[in-house]
């Protein structure tokens, strides 16, 4: 199967969570100050692993575990760099216990948020954010579908797609 290349999408297949990392953490790099990232997958596609090389990215202190009980974890840099607010709603039952998370803060606060299961909170999500899709495709194998909506987040993907595949940054 080729890889989708769009303008503000694309997909990759990592073998081993250390690729997934290694794709997390140089987004990672890539992200700034205020920045969305939805997760969507189900259990055990990398959504933790992705997330915890992104944190590496960032350059954030600390071990990432996934906030599945607290909801939210907050991960301050080891430099000058936004924090890492690591958003879990895989137990979040309704949209009041979402405005109970105070999710509209982190959003638009000064740190970097990733949400695991974002599709959970699509009403919240501002309309312009990475929104990424993980899949198995076997038992080593994830599949990272890349989508992004809006100017910054394309030139994010365009970026992290040049240095994954050394793709051109336009279609």
């Amino acid at each position: 199967m080729s890889p989708i290349l769009t303008a503000d999408a694309f997909d990759i297949v990592t073998h081993s969570p250390a690729q997934t990392y290694a794709i997390g953490r140089r987004l990672g790099q890539l992200l700034q100050e205020g920045d969305v990232v939805c997760l969507e997958g189900d259990l055990g596609t990398g959504k933790t692993c992705l997330t915890q090389g992104i944190g590496a990215g960032l350059q954030v202190t600390g071990v990432i575990n996934s906030p599945t009980f607290v909801f939210v974890n907050e991960y301050a840099p080891s430099g000058s760099g936004p924090c890492l607010y690591h958003v879990d709603l895989y137990r979040v039952g309704s949209y009041l216990e979402i405005m109970g998370l105070g999710l509209e803060d982190y959003i638009y606060g000064n740190g970097v948020t990733v949400i695991e299961w974002a599709d959970r909170a699509r009403e919240y999500i501002p309309p312009e954010r990475l929104w990424i899709k993980l899949g198995y495709t076997d038992h080593m194998k994830r599949s990272l579908f890349l989508e992004a909506t809006g100017t910054h987040y394309i030139e994010v993907v365009n970026t992290l797609k040049r240095d994954v595949y050394g793709a051109p940054t336009s279609d």
